[in-house]
């Protein structure tokens, strides 16, 4: 299945094996691209998340490619939805974003790009977590409304530079973003979107989270012959 974002851009369906589990994926690579973003969406939620549809979008435009992708096979959710288990099993979801990334990097296509992670709610704390585990496996790390410090003493490992981004009328999780920053060792940034909820439902608040994760992943995928290897 083949769905028209832009002119120029198509995202088509794939497949990614983890284990036992067969994920289901949206990739879109643009003509040229910079480099590859790996979504990892929060608790509850799926790959046709709405808001992280819109930043991808607007992460295509800035000429970087994405992938977003279901962290739990369908069977799993069905099963999460009377436990709630693994939506919130942090080291369990920073494995199967490990697992897309070796997948990512195994893709002729994509073999040549640099990645960097996307993390909302509690997949910002499993791309910590990847990102602390394997250092050589991406370069970048954007949080939107993120759980961080749900990645607990892995995030004074992380070493990709990291920016932070929580709506300013989204009290708790702003106080719980600066505690996880405080954390960090790595290069860093913490933003607040001013008006901003903790679903950016605010009129322009997307399209702000895009801009600043575009500039930020920008900056910082580094090219294909520099990047670090594991």
């Amino acid at each position: 299945m083949t769905t028209e974002v832009s002119q120029d851009v198509d995202v088509r369906e794939v497949k990614v094996r983890s284990g036992h589990a067969e994920l289901g994926g949206s990739l879109g690579v643009p003509p040229g691209a910079r480099g590859l973003v790996v979504f990892a969406h929060g608790s509850g939620s799926s790959r046709f998340s709405p808001r992280n549809i819109a930043v991808a979008r607007g992460l295509r435009e800035a000429g970087l490619g994405t992938l977003l992708f279901d962290l739990l096979a369908e069977e799993e959710e069905a099963m999460d939805l009377g436990t709630g288990e693994l939506r919130f099993d942090i080291p369990f979801l920073a494995r199967r974003l490990i697992a897309v990334t070796r997948w990512a990097r195994a893709q002729p296509e994509l073999a040549g790009l640099s990645l960097g992670y996307f993390g909302s709610s509690t997949g910002a704390a499993a791309a910590l977590m990847a990102a602390a585990l394997h250092p050589g496996y991406v370069q970048a790390v954007v949080s939107r409304g993120g759980r961080p410090e749900l990645a607990g003493p892995a995030l004074a490992r992380v070493r990709a530079p990291t920016l932070l981004l929580v709506g300013g009328q989204d009290v708790d999780v702003l106080e719980l973003n600066q505690e996880a920053f405080d954390e960090l060792l790595c290069a860093k940034s913490l933003v607040v979107i001013p008006g901003a909820t903790h679903l950016f439902e605010e009129p322009g608040a997307l399209g702000d989270v895009a801009r600043r994760a575009g500039d930020w992943f920008s900056r910082h995928l580094e090219s294909p012959e520099l990047a670090a290897r594991p």
